[in-house]
């Protein structure tokens, strides 16, 4: 782990020129599935988010549904998401989308003792918890768990409509509804489910009056 922390900070140090400005650099960076992007809308700020990159390289945006970021730049990235959002303002919206976190990076060698590391798995958690982002957790983790593992809910979450997606053998994605007040109180076994690779986990914000 400590090998992994040391080899993600050299990682984000080489590209700190890169980033450090807003220059022609930043705008040549392709993003890729994992990073993070925020994305800011002068007209209406519940748009603004952090967004997680998914497997497939779309990021999904209030209003304007998801759009294709992996592979692209950020100056792309940003049309599109105008594009996209203008049918809902009287002029074209202004947007910003800038880089707020980097895809950890994938360790090019073995780490002292990984061939009795227990085997990881990818989950891509969104919305209102406590550490969205991609996390790696142990094969046969459970829902539960893995909400605990990255430490709940945010107070703005609405708990009452959770979506877990994932893809079957076909590449179909499968949305499943989960209500964490029925997983409390016993009426839902669905807290049981095993993780899979490349699940993602939605907690959408809690409305008004929800």
């Amino acid at each position: 782990m400590i090998i992994k922390r040391i080899i993600t900070l050299l990682f984000a140090l080489t590209l700190l020129p890169i980033f450090a400005g807003e220059g022609s650099a930043q705008e040549s960076y392709r993003i890729k599935p994992g990073d993070i992007i925020r994305i800011e809308v002068l007209e209406d700020s519940s748009i603004n988010r952090d967004a997680l990159v998914l497997p497939d390289g779309r990021v999904s945006v209030p209003l304007a549904g998801t759009v294709q970021a992996g592979g692209r730049t950020l100056g792309q990235v940003k049309n599109s998401i105008t594009t996209e959002l203008s049918p809902n303002f009287a002029s074209a919206p202004t947007v910003f989308v800038s880089l707020a976190r980097l895809a950890e990076p994938e360790l090019a060698f073995p780490s002292a003792g990984a061939a009795d590391a227990e085997p990881t798995i990818p989950i891509y958690i969104l919305g209102q918890v406590s550490s969205p982002g991609k996390v790696e957790v142990a094969e046969g983790t459970t829902l539960l768990q893995l909400l605990a593992e990255i430490g709940g809910f945010s107070r703005f979450a609405a708990k009452k409509r959770v979506q877990l997606r994932r893809r079957d053998a076909t590449g179909k994605e499968r949305v499943y509804n989960v209500n964490y007040n029925n997983i409390l109180a016993g009426r839902s076994n669905i807290g049981m489910t095993v993780m899979a690779p490349g699940d993602v986990i939605i907690v959408p914000e809690r409305r008004l009056f929800e």
